[in-house]
């Protein structure tokens, strides 16, 4: 049974715990009960931190335990279940329970297949671990959702993730994730970012400017997280260590409009703020389509990557375009305000130059107005129809009634309340929807309430309808969370009116999707997942997927403008630089995320991917080497471009581990290879050689 105990967080094992007390007692309350939100306090890990593995026994586990465990971190045993023993010369427990009662752990990573996480950290909830770092993607969203529905009812459990890097304390050589550790540098300022690719050149920007870290938080790319920006940003302001902020947010959600709006209410409130910096990806996103991350997609009324960027600006954020400015900036920033400037362990003469830290505004980018955004199985109207009809609805293929007159219902996920809501607005006008749409969570376990459905339907302008038509339309919403519940929906988008005789509803325009990760991992849902419909879709970018990379086309076929392919590692980094290339005055033909596998193998099946495009005249490679080596990235670059026989040119930037190798591999390649170190210098380098092959 779940504890639902009221705690103090204060006095959580405060006799033994004194690095994570001082962090627990600035969120503990005079309140008589605690929730969730009162957990945030066990963010703060550090050298005192006793760390547990779940899935110890495993490779990557094993491999991630010894690497830690050198640097610093106090790993004091782990989980292998119904097994006891000893592992790494640690204890082994058959139970997170027995290991909770024995090792006494303040925090647990996880390190299981995405099929075994929810179980893994259900299992740690009950046991009251304090901080639970899941680092597996393709987790089911509707398996999260189920979890979050409990980490609500308790106070002892904080979560970070799932499909996160972790967290880590460079000040307090705490690592629980699989962050490169060479990157880091103690130091005080703290980075809490959705894209681990992002947090990585972050954070080596920051090291390369002579700017350490103090905690660095990656919350994760899925639809919801167990920690977000404010979450963060309340832990930061309390946090005597942190001295500066940075945050590396995305398109899709609301949290970077939710930070925007606490940074405002900080800088009121406080008379000497912390200085913050931020950035946003997916600027030039392509538009109804998920890119790369799980939840990189924006539902109906959210804001767009450039307006979250023109929101946290206008909140009094330093916002830059590319993580590695952050240096410079924070540098800048920190020296401004009188904080601590750090003085690096190790002379930043060594390091190459940074950026430039001047700010750009992103260019324009289109509010997010479709009904939703493409992930997993997204049905074609016909096949969502048929569904609508199994549950009793016909849909109108004519409606009589103008767009800008009927309603939007969509029945999605609400990232901040980590439950499921219905997005509902009066207009389906694509133009107003930004302005008029509104959130309405509801409890994942039993949909919505008599007043919440209330709520929705008055907001939907639906209330003052005769009885039968507010039935209708209420039985509508209910119908859709059923649907939603048991297919395990991503979002289930349609448009309603009033029929012309008024005496019921018309419904039109259904968009519906799924979770493919319920299927990929799980193999749920069969049935649904066979309607896929692979005629539609892009030949090009379903081989990618079958290769495990996420390729996307960023512009019609026609538009010779977009000449620059792009291979990166990371979905958030590849983002970014679409964005950043689109300022200096590039244009990407695509998207391609290799995954974090940039092998050599991936190397050449993303180079093959990518000359598919005609209008390619040079190939840009952006690689952050953490788990993989900047010199075995190089080594895959080289090979590939001998295999194919190149007919396009390549530059190549290598940062992270092993980065000098790496450069110096392309370098003496003699091949037509270009290496550099610096963005903006690849960047430059990358259109002069497009515009060559264009005349040429």
């Amino acid at each position: 049974m779940l504890s639902n105990r009221c705690v103090r967080l204060s006095t959580f094992r405060k006799a033994s715990h004194s690095y994570q007390h001082v962090a627990r007692a600035a969120f503990s309350s005079t309140s008589p009960c605690q929730s969730y939100d009162d957990t945030i306090g066990n963010l703060k890990i550090g050298k005192d931190t006793r760390v547990i593995f779940q899935g110890f026994t495993g490779r990557q586990a094993t491999a991630n335990a010894q690497e830690s465990i050198a640097w610093g971190t106090k790993i004091v045993g782990g989980v292998r279940p119904g097994k006891s023993g000893e592992h790494l010369g640690l204890p082994v427990l058959p139970t997170v329970k027995a290991a909770m009662d024995e090792l006494k752990p303040d925090a647990t990573g996880i390190y299981v297949a995405a099929h075994q996480a929810v179980g893994a950290i259900e299992e740690a909830i009950e046991a009251e671990i304090p901080l639970i770092v899941v680092v597996a993607e393709h987790i089911p969203l509707h398996d999260m959702l189920r979890v979050h529905s409990i980490l609500k009812t308790q106070s002892k459990s904080r979560l970070v993730g799932a499909n996160a890097p972790g967290i880590i304390s460079s000040i307090g050589h705490c690592r629980i994730g699989f962050q490169p550790l060479p990157c880091f540098l103690e130091g005080h300022v703290g980075v809490v970012a959705k894209s681990g690719t992002l947090s990585y050149e972050t954070v080596g920007g920051l090291t390369r400017a002579g700017v350490g870290q103090s905690l660095v938080i990656s919350v994760g790319g899925d639809v919801i997280a167990g920690t977000d920006f404010v979450d963060a940003l309340k832990l930061f302001e309390n946090d005597d260590e942190t001295q500066g902020i940075i945050m590396c947010g995305e398109l899709g959600g609301r949290a970077e409009e939710e930070a925007a709006a606490w940074i405002k209410d900080y800088h009121k409130r406080t008379k000497d703020p912390k200085p913050i910096a931020a950035l946003i990806g997916g600027i030039h996103a392509r538009p109804r389509t998920v890119m790369g991350h799980a939840g990189a997609w924006s539902a109906p009324g959210e804001s767009s990557a450039a307006q979250k960027y023109k929101i946290l600006e206008d909140a009094g954020v330093t916002m830059v375009n590319h993580p590695a400015k952050f240096g410079n900036v924070m540098k800048g920033l920190l020296a401004n305000s009188g904080r601590l400037v750090d003085t690096p362990q190790k002379s930043a003469a060594s390091q190459s130059r940074g950026f430039h830290t001047l700010r750009r505004l992103p260019r324009s980018s289109p509010t997010s107005t479709q009904s939703q955004q493409r992930r997993g199985l997204h049905l074609r109207a016909d096949q969502a129809t048929a569904l609508l009809a199994k549950s009793g609805f016909t849909v109108t293929p004519s409606p009589s009634t103008p767009i800008s007159e009927s309603r939007l219902l969509s029945m999605t996920v609400d990232r901040s309340a980590r439950s499921p809501c219905i997005i509902a607005s009066p207009t389906a006008n694509p133009d107003t929807i930004y302005q008029r749409s509104r959130h309405f969570p509801f409890d994942y376990r039993n949909g919505p309430t008599q007043s919440e459905m209330s709520a929705i339907l008055a907001h939907a302008e639906l209330d003052a309808v005769p009885p039968a038509v507010k039935a209708q339309a209420a039985n509508l919403i209910l119908k859709l969370f059923d649907l939603f519940k048991a297919e395990e929906g991503v979002a289930l988008t349609v448009n309603v009116a009033v029929s012309p005789s008024g005496d019921g509803i018309e419904i039109f325009n259904p968009d519906f999707s799924f979770d493919d990760a319920a299927f990929r991992s799980t193999k749920r849902h069969p049935e649904l997942h066979a309607m896929r419909d692979l005629s539609v879709e892009d030949p090009v970018e379903v081989s990618a997927e079958q290769h495990g990379i996420v390729y996307w086309k960023l512009s019609t076929p026609d538009d010779k403008s977009a000449n620059v392919g792009t291979l990166v590692n990371g979905a958030g980094l590849a983002m970014n630089t679409v964005d950043a290339l689109a300022d200096l005055g590039g244009k990407a033909a695509n998207f391609l995320d290799t995954g974090g596998k940039a092998t050599s193998e991936t190397v050449k099946q993303s180079f093959e991917l990518i000359l598919q495009d005609p209008r390619v005249k040079v190939i840009f490679v952006n690689i952050f080497g953490g788990l993989t080596l900047g010199d075995m990235i190089a080594r895959g670059v080289v090979l590939a471009f001998k295999e194919l026989n190149m007919p396009v040119p390549v530059v190549v930037r290598i940062r992270g581990t092993n980065e000098k190798e790496g450069q110096k591999i392309i370098a003496e390649s003699g091949l037509d290879l270009f290496a550099f170190d610096d963005f903006e210098d690849a960047a430059r380098k990358v259109m002069e050689l497009a515009e060559k092959g264009m005349k040429g």
